[in-house]
């Protein structure tokens, strides 16, 4: 539940980010940097976290493996 609730944030804020960048070139470059900076982030944040738990679910299945 948590992976999926984690990648679904991931995708949403890098989504947010191409957003935010595409706002700031329509307005030429005058809109804050922030509209893009803040989501990329965030993106960071929600990706290495879910990498995180799948790193922990691999290690968990490789443990359950060698106990055969």
């Amino acid at each position: 539940m948590m992976k999926k609730v984690v990648l679904i944030l991931w995708i949403v804020f890098i989504v947010l980010t191409f957003v935010g960048a595409g706002y700031i070139i329509f307005n030429g470059g005058r809109a804050n940097a922030g509209y893009a900076c803040v989501p990329m982030v965030f993106s960071l944040i929600f990706g290495g976290i879910y990498r995180s738990i799948l790193s922990k679910e691999e290690k968990k299945q490789d443990e359950e493996k060698a106990n055969y």
